[in-house]
């Protein structure tokens, strides 16, 4: 059972990762799957994206959902 947990996590960092390499191809982000992802990978971070300053020059909240999870990976 940790293990598949530990696999969702894995899974859930990896469509972190995409949903970032997206946000820099504009074209690929109008796709509909592109777009279902972004709604996942989006739902952890808007609250730590609304929490930040917004004159930020990066979005660091993939990164700190990313640590987050990998901590929790850690301590289970």
């Amino acid at each position: 059972m940790l293990e598949l947990i530990h696999t969702v996590l894995r899974l859930f960092i990896f469509v972190i990762f995409i949903d970032v390499v997206l946000s820099y191809l504009p074209d690929m982000k109008r796709q509909k799957w592109a777009q279902v992802l972004h709604k996942i990978a989006d739902a952890p971070q808007k609250p730590i994206r609304e929490a930040l300053p917004q004159d930020l020059p990066l979005d660091p909240s993939p990164m700190i959902v990313i640590i987050v999870i990998n901590m929790l990976m850690y301590l289970l």
